[in-house]
């Protein structure tokens, strides 16, 4: 694991964004509010460690990248990583349900467990966390608050307003 953390921010249409990586890659995304915020640690500024994700994050909000192409250094238990390694396959505006990924890992009956993983994934819209949504399409829970994966979703869909 890494012992070097390194820091930057950028505005985003849906606020302010805190990126954190490490010598491996982007280790977290983080929204201006969030359910679970960053522990604290000493960062180190380093802006031209992140210009390729930023670079990918302005083209995602304006809609020319659909797809992210970056290193990630995501940190979790190994259930969780399979988790976000799911996540990273649903395709750019569409959504499934908590228990449909639970079953697509092979467990119909983890979609509670799933849903945590959900929640606990720490690099936002990246692994996009936001196209998980509740059986009946229902937009339940997001770390950066409802209003955000409403946003993000509509944004997908070509049907978003100014946050």
């Amino acid at each position: 694991m890494s012992s070097a953390l390194f820091a930057s921010t950028l505005e985003s249409p849906v606020g302010d964004l805190l990126l954190l990586a490490d010598e491996f890659g982007l280790r977290a995304l983080y929204m201006e509010y969030r359910r679970y915020p960053p522990i604290a640690a000493d960062w180190r500024r380093d802006e031209a460690r992140f210009a390729l994700a930023k670079q990918q994050l302005r083209a995602y909000f304006a809609r020319e990248l659909r797809d992210f192409d970056l290193p990630l250094s995501m940190v979790g238990s190994p259930f969780q990583k399979r988790v976000w390694d799911e996540l990273l396959r649903i395709p750019y505006g569409e959504t499934v349900s908590y228990g449909s990924l639970a079953r697509t890992l092979g467990d119909a009956k983890a979609s509670r467990a799933v849903g945590l993983a959900n929640g606990r994934n720490p690099i936002s819209i990246i692994v996009p966390c936001h196209r998980v949504v509740g059986s009946t399409g229902s937009l339940t829970g997001y770390g950066g608050g409802i209003e955000r994966k409403r946003w993000l979703l509509a944004h997908e869909s070509g049907e978003a307003q100014l946050f």
